[in-house]
């Protein structure tokens, strides 16, 4: 296979480098490999904005695979044990996801450095954050044997990979994030990539390629999310006219629950 072919899926870029990163780690959790230790957490990080949790969907839409989410925001609770036994949980459903539907499954936790990292001195590391990282660590070392507490079940449960996105890893717990157990891979897009998912973006608006070129060359430091705003904001105009012609008081009445057509806002000649 030729990874560095770009691959689109739904209108929407894929980048080649994440393409592969991504679907080697889901194949090989899935192949039985002797002596051949494979990490069962792929830990994706770098700068907030540039489309990690995005393309990570892409991918799995590409690849058929089923997934179930977690997000930083269940990794903390008033109830001590309650996110640890929770990742049980959903590990154990997206085991159960294979064995029913006969299918690739991952268990995708996004921002994980925002519930279970320490941001500074002053961040004090709780029962749950301690919690939450020795059940990653502890799902890692045995994939097959996930119990939930209070129960023992002898029969080995499907083995399924972990994906995790963040910004800052250093700020995990260390042995959580050492090899073996997590494979990092640092995602920073190269001009090609921007060029690919800014055209993807602006797909629709019939906007030329050397016109994209020249936006991604102009802004270089820019992060992904940057564009998608910039193209929100280009409709801000057409809005206020419409507000303008439609009168500030019955704007309301106009865009909900109206009995006319929805307003039309042109998406080309932007």
């Amino acid at each position: 296979m030729n990874y560095l072919q770009p691959a689109i899926a739904m209108s929407y870029f894929i980048s080649p480098r994440f393409l592969a990163k991504l679907s080697v780690h889901i194949t090989k959790n899935y192949l039985n490999l002797p002596l051949v230790k494979v990490p069962l957490i792929l830990g994706i990080h770098g700068r907030k904005g540039e489309g990690k949790s995005f393309q990570c969907d892409l991918v799995f839409e590409r690849m058929g695979v089923n997934v179930v989410h977690m997000s930083a925001g269940e990794l903390e609770s008033p109830d001590a044990g309650d996110p640890a036994r929770l990742i049980r949980l959903r590990y154990r459903e997206a085991a159960e996801l294979v064995k029913v539907r006969g299918r690739m499954a991952v268990l995708m936790i996004n921002d994980i450095d925002a519930g279970a990292g320490r941001v500074d001195q002053y961040t004090q590391y709780t029962v749950n954050t301690q919690l939450v990282n020795g059940t990653l660590m502890n799902i890692a070392d045995n994939p097959t044997n996930v119990q939930l507490p209070g129960s023992y079940e002898l029969e080995p449960i499907q083995r399924v990979p972990i994906v995790v996105t963040g910004n800052d890893f250093s700020t995990l717990y260390a042995p959580l994030i050492r090899d073996g157990r997590m494979e990092k891979f640092f995602w920073e897009p190269n001009r090609a990539d921007r060029i690919g998912v800014v055209s993807s973006i602006f797909q629709a608006d019939g906007v030329a390629p050397t016109q994209i070129e020249t936006l991604v060359d102009t802004f270089p430091d820019q992060a992904i999310d940057f564009y998608g705003a910039l193209r929100s904001r280009l409709y801000d105009e057409q809005i206020y006219h419409l507000i303008q012609t439609v009168g500030l008081d019955r704007i309301s009445l106009r865009v909900v629950n109206s009995q006319e057509d929805p307003p039309r806002i042109s998406t080309t000649g932007l």
